[in-house]
């Protein structure tokens, strides 16, 4: 998919997208791939552009896990170690250094 970042219909999805992520609860995630089928996406790379480019602190990007259950690398809140300490400071608990157990933290709205 071509990335849509700097398309009039692409920043109103995105807009769209941040305002869902922030709407996740406190000490839950959800996926890059849920987020895209909420929005009839294929791609889950899209979600991932869309919180790239986030402006607003106030967004928990950090909640945002891949389907496999690991923190992305290159997340928008900075590396994956730094978005590991913010889940858990949320108290969620993980299985490795970088996965955590989706199933007891899962959100899906």
């Amino acid at each position: 998919m071509r990335n849509p970042r700097n398309t009039r219909k692409g920043n109103k999805l995105f807009l769209k997208i941040r305002e869902f992520v922030r709407k996740i609860s406190y000490g839950r995630v959800t996926t890059y791939g849920t987020i895209a089928r909420k929005f009839g996406l294929s791609d889950a790379r899209v979600v991932g552009w869309a919180l790239r480019g986030k402006t607003d602190p106030e967004i928990p990007c950090h909640r945002v896990v891949k389907s496999d259950r690991s923190i992305a690398v290159n997340s928008s809140d900075g590396d994956w170690k730094e978005q590991k300490m913010n889940l858990e400071a949320e108290e969620v608990k993980f299985i490795g250094p970088s996965k955590l157990r989706l199933e007891d933290y899962f959100w899906n709205n």
